[in-house]
């Protein structure tokens, strides 16, 4: 008898659940190749927020981002903005859960927001320049 391998060893879900989870994480993240193209091609119909520390955002950030740290993101800071405008946050990468502090903070007040996956070592796996 074939030894299963890790992968399929436990079973995919069916085509439904699957459906409903995939279109489910692209309502909380967007890619970096995605946030590029749109705003490269036009104006962009979100806020990038660079959520690390200001000297990291200084050293390098995705060009057009805003630097705001996850701890100054207060009612008042984001009552600067529309209160329909979609925020899409990033921090360092993958090792990082800044962005999902900052994700938190805003769904707490009640902005709409994404995660950029990856962040700012996506960006660069991605061959996109930093400002």
């Amino acid at each position: 008898m074939k030894t299963r391998s890790l992968v399929a060893g436990i079973p995919a879900a069916d085509s439904a659940s699957a459906l409903q989870h995939f279109q489910a994480r692209l309502t909380f993240e967007t890619d970096c190749w995605d946030v590029h193209y749109a705003m490269n091609h036009g104006d962009p119909d979100f806020v990038v927020l660079d959520v690390r520390a200001e000297e990291f955002y200084e050293a390098g950030h995705v060009p057009g981002a805003i630097s705001l740290p996850h701890p100054k993101m207060t009612k008042t800071r984001m009552d600067e903005f529309p209160e329909d405008t979609l925020f899409v946050v990033y921090c360092a990468g993958p090792h990082c859960n800044g962005a999902n502090r900052a994700a938190i903070k805003l769904a707490r007040l009640g902005r709409p927001v994404k995660e950029m996956i990856g962040g700012v070592e996506g960006w660069k796996d991605e061959g996109f320049d930093l400002a």
